[in-house]
This record gives structure tokens, sequence and C-alpha cells, in this order.
């Protein structure tokens, strides 16, 4: 990483150690990030810097797929703020299209489950709020990060009733559910996808009891690898607060694939798919 500049360090920074943020609200942050970096800064050359920032997250596509379409745009002879600017408002509208798509999936009074925290589910949940559609979540609070709680307290600031759980409780609280909702980090070319650990024991109790489970994730997430060759980020294992011994070995593993079988449908930005079908990339 020699030769960036502080700012430029900073920013690689964030990307790398935020490990609370959903993919599009990370994406979101550095796309933003570099747009301050690129007014204040006005560096001469971007294409280094996109090239790291693409490479730090490796099970987020969503942050490379948006710093190559900067890359495509300033290729292409637009300026690097009119490029990020552009790429910026096309993933925000993504998200707010999944919102479209997805709310007549939600039953009136339905209860909602879902696992970590999703930008494109909490723009659904808040949609069905501002539109006075009954119902109500229980989320995980999706440990070792407790994502779920910055969730909890976004739902309880709308003033919907929510019900935190541990990981470990999705087997006891699926059956009261009427639908499960996720967000995805990146959809794999052989039909999985990633998303936070923990979303394939709650896609297999969503299918040993018959909820359906609808996965929003817009055209920023398609990569070319696929379940055999993607690269699953591991955290520190501090976070665990695990024991010391000389035969413990704690992991923390924050990604795992899931298999789209065990998904209803997808929700993007085009529409939605059911699984196998996928949208056109």
């Amino acid at each position: 990483m020699s030769g960036f500049d502080d700012r430029a360090m900073e920013l690689l920074r964030m990307l790398r150690k935020d490990y609370k943020s959903g993919a599009t609200t990370l994406a979101l942050k550095t796309l933003k990030g570099l747009s301050r970096y690129v007014e204040e800064v006005k560096p001469g050359d971007l294409t280094p810097l996109l090239s790291e920032l693409r490479n730090a997250r490796p099970s987020m596509i969503v942050i490379a797929n948006a710093l190559a379409r900067v890359a495509s745009r300033l290729a292409g002879g637009e300026t690097p703020l009119a490029a990020i600017t552009r790429v910026t408002c096309e993933l925000e509208n993504a998200s707010s299209a999944i919102a479209r798509h997805a709310h007549p999936l939600i039953p009136t009074n339905a209860v909602v489950m879902t696992h970590s925290a999703s930008s494109a589910v909490l723009g659904l949940l808040r949609l069905l709020a501002h539109e006075q559609h009954g119902f109500s979540v229980i989320c995980t609070q999706s440990s070792p990060g407790h994502e779920g709680h910055s969730l909890a307290v976004a739902l309880n600031d709308m003033k919907v009733p929510v019900t935190l759980i541990t990981d470990a409780q999705i087997g006891l609280f699926v059956p009261q559910a009427d639908v499960v909702i996720t967000g995805c980090d990146t959809w794999l070319a052989d039909g999985h996808f990633i998303n936070k650990s923990g979303t394939r024991l709650l896609a297999l109790a969503a299918r040993a009891h018959k909820k359906p489970l609808w996965v929003l994730a817009d055209s920023f997430r398609h990569s070319d690898q696929t379940s055999e060759n993607v690269t699953l980020e591991e955290m520190p294992a501090s976070e665990l607060g695990a024991p010391e011994g000389d035969w413990i070995t704690p992991r923390n593993i924050y990604f795992e694939t899931i298999p789209e079988s065990l998904v209803t449908g997808r929700v993007s930005e085009q529409g939605v798919f059911s699984c196998p079908d996928s949208p056109q990339q």
C-alpha cells in the first residue's frame, strides 16, 4: 500500500475495519468518502486507489462492482466527481427499487424474520412503516458483531414491534414468522449467495418450516466467482472472547455461502425472480 497519502490510507482503514455496516451501506460510505477525497485532495490518478479499495473486502462484491463502475466511467471521459456521483445515485436508486418490488411480498400484519443488518432490508421495513403497513419483526443479534442491534434500534425508533434474539434461537422462532427476508453481500455465479454467517441456518430452518425466504440483492452484487473458489472473510478471533489454551483455536469467519435451492426468490432493482431463475446481469 505504499504510495498512498494519509487521506487515502484513512479511507482504506475505514473500509477494512467496518464490521458493522452492511454491504450497501459500506459501499455508499466508501463512495462518499472517495468523493470527499477527490474534492479535497484532487489526486492526479485514482486508478491505484480504486484498485486497492476494490480488493479490500472480498466478501462484499458490491463495493468492488461500484468502484469498477466508477473506473469504467472515468475511462469513458467523465470527471472523477461526476463518475462517483453517478454510481452513488445508481446504488441508492437500486435499493429504493428493491423496497418497492419487495413490498407486495409482505402480508399485512406479517411477522418478518431477518438476520444481521442489511440496508436493503431496512429500506423495505422503512417503506412498510411509512405506509402504515402493519408488521412486526424478529431479528437475530448476529454475533459476534451484533449488527442486529442497530436494526432493533431503528425499528424501535419507527415504533415497530421487534423481538431481538440470539442466533442460537433461530430454530425456535422461525415457526412464528410469516416470511423470512435477508440481505446479500454477493451473488455467486453458481447460484449461491454470500451473507453473514448464520444465514444458512436461518434458510434451513425456513425450509424445514415451509416459510418463504426472499433475498434482497441488486445487480451490484453479481460475481464471477463460485462457492468453490470465493474468499470468505475471517475477522479477528479476539471478538469471540474465547478462553486461552494451547489446544483452543477460536475461528471467526463472518460470511458463508447459501445455495439458492433454499431460497424462494430474489428481489433486485429489476423485479422479483423465483430461484433458480436470476435477474439479468
